[in-house]
Parts: structure tokens; sequence; C-alpha cells
């Protein structure tokens, strides 16, 4: 299980992350007016202990409705000659562990795997800020065997109570601005 350092990292997560989601393709604000507030998430475990992963949701309140994003992150010790250089979302320099690359989970073929892990049931939520703590809250309806091998991410989260249009998804949930708890389909068996 992940140990949660509590240290800061220089730029922050946050930080990192208002210059890098208004360059996605399917980010939805006005670019020139992010302003970024974790809302939920979990993380996964990497088996081999070397990545860190999180399932962040953040959500911009700069917009007139404030929107709700899903950005896995992945969390190295040096650059990854697995990860195409596009994905890099920041550098940070972590209180403990040093210079952290921080990439879209999404590109990531650790965090990818962690994720198809979860939806076969092979892996377990874990709480976002506590070391070796399971999130309960994250719901998971497992793939079986006729559903495909790869995970669609959801970026733009939408309230839904179950996996819409598949029988196996990840539901977790977030807190709006005006503190109005959700949940939503973050991710799906493609």
């Amino acid at each position: 299980m992940a140990f949660v350092h509590r240290t800061t990292m220089a730029p922050t997560k946050l930080e990192l992350l208002a210059g890098w989601l208004p360059q996605q393709s399917w980010y939805v604000g006005d670019a020139r007016a992010t302003e970024l507030a974790v809302a939920g998430g979990f993380r996964l475990d990497d088996p081999e202990g070397e990545v860190g992963i999180e399932i962040m949701i953040v959500v911009d309140t700069a917009a007139p409705r404030p929107v709700a994003y899903l950005v896995p992150m992945s969390y190295r010790g040096a650059a990854a000659e697995t990860v195409p250089g596009a994905a890099l979302i920041g550098t940070s320099e972590h209180g403990v562990l040093g210079t952290r690359w921080i990439y879209d989970g999404v590109r990531d073929p650790v965090a990818v795997e962690q994720l198809r892990a979860l939806l076969r049931g092979e892996a377990t939520p874990q709480h976002r800020s506590e070391s070796d703590t399971a999130d309960p809250s994250v719901a998971v309806h497992p793939a079986g065997p006729e559903d495909g091998a790869d995970v669609r991410v959801n970026r733009i989260l939408r309230p839904a109570g179950t996996a819409e249009g598949s029988s196996a998804g990840i539901v977790a949930g977030w807190t709006w601005p005006d503190g109005t708890p959700a949940r939503g389909v973050v991710a799906t068996s493609a």
C-alpha cells in the first residue's frame, strides 16, 4: 500500500494543473480564468511500489457553472521512457521524495494497468489522503470476460449513480463548491 506523505510540493498539483488543463482538447472553461479546487478522488497502488497513482477530481470554479474534471495522475522519481513526453503535466519538488515527474495518468501504462485491475476487481481504491486505507466510497462494478480490456476515462464528470452504458465501471464522489455532494462514473471498461 502506498504511503501518503504530509509534506509540501512546489509547484503544487493545482498550480501545475492550472497551466496544463486549459491546453487539453476536452477542457470547456475559459483558459484565461481557471480557478481549480480539489473536489475528490482516490489513489491506486502500483504493485512495484515505484509509481504514485492519484485519480483526482478537480472543479473549475471560474466558469458560470462549475465544471468537474477527472485528472488521473502518475508520479515518478525520474522521467519515464514508457510515457510520451506530451503526457508530462510538469515537475514538482516533493518535500520528502525530491523531484517528481507528474504525468497524465491515462497515458502512463502503470496507471492504466491499475485502472484495468480495478475494473477487473483485482485492485482496491485507496483513500487519497490516508496511508494504507481503502476508500469504500468508490464503487466498482467489475468487468466481466465479455467486457473490453481498455479503460475509458470520463474527463468531464456529470452526476450519476451507475455506470451509464456499461455493466462495468467506477463510480466516485466529489463535492461542488457550494458543499453539495455528487457522484458519477469516472471510468468504464471499453
